[in-house]
């Protein structure tokens, strides 16, 4: 993190990129692009989360992968950006700001997704070879249960701890974080996962 002496100098910047972070993460894409594609409001569908995994629901695999693209881009662009123009310290506060626009929109009165798909584009913009561990693991859970969200929950635990090893202290805080938060959103499908009522992938109903 930064230095605490430099701390109250480069605040601003810190904020200012925090707030361009929000501003690009709470781009509810999932909601735009179905409703573009004539498919209504994807929050009355499922689960009512505007994320990718609830934009399968409408039955469009398409829809579902450009909302994943796009959520993931968000976070990519926002870390890139600030990287690009300010650095390391601003790329850490942008990402963080780009997960929490993505799950707390103030166009949505604070009601988005679930995080994994920004979370995984922040990680690809700012160390892509865990960016590549955690699609390893992700499929090869999901492989094994057959559950999205067993798969997401075990790769985000994993991210942190695969950024520590490659001595990223700054980004396994930043990820643990991260991981915490994912993890309490998803808080529905863990008590599910523990009940054995999680949908399984490829089910139908």
């Amino acid at each position: 993190m930064p230095d605490p002496i430099s701390w109250s100098h480069e605040l601003p910047f810190y904020g200012l990129w925090l707030l361009i972070g929000y501003a690009l993460g709470s781009i509810p894409f999932g909601l735009i692009i179905t409703r573009l594609a004539g498919k209504g409001d994807i929050r009355a569908i499922g689960s009512g989360n505007i994320g990718a995994t609830n934009v399968l629901r409408t039955g469009n695999r398409k829809l579902a992968a450009l909302t994943l693209l796009c959520d993931a881009l968000k976070g990519t662009l926002a870390v890139g950006l600030a990287f690009h123009f300010m650095g390391r310290d601003p790329a850490v506060f942008a990402a963080l700001g780009a997960f929490l626009g993505h799950l707390f929109p103030i166009w949505l009165k604070f009601k988005g997704g679930k995080g994994v798909a920004t979370y995984l584009g922040i990680l690809l913009g700012l160390h892509w070879l865990t960016f590549l561990v955690f699609i390893v693991v992700w499929i090869a859970v999901a492989f094994l249960s057959r559950y999205s969200s067993l798969a997401a929950l075990v790769a985000t635990l994993a991210t942190p701890f695969v950024l520590r090893s490659f001595g990223e202290f700054q980004y396994f805080e930043l990820f643990a974080l991260l991981t915490l938060i994912t993890w309490a959103k998803h808080h529905q499908n863990i008590r599910r996962l523990l009940s054995g009522s999680e949908s399984r992938i490829g089910a139908k109903g």
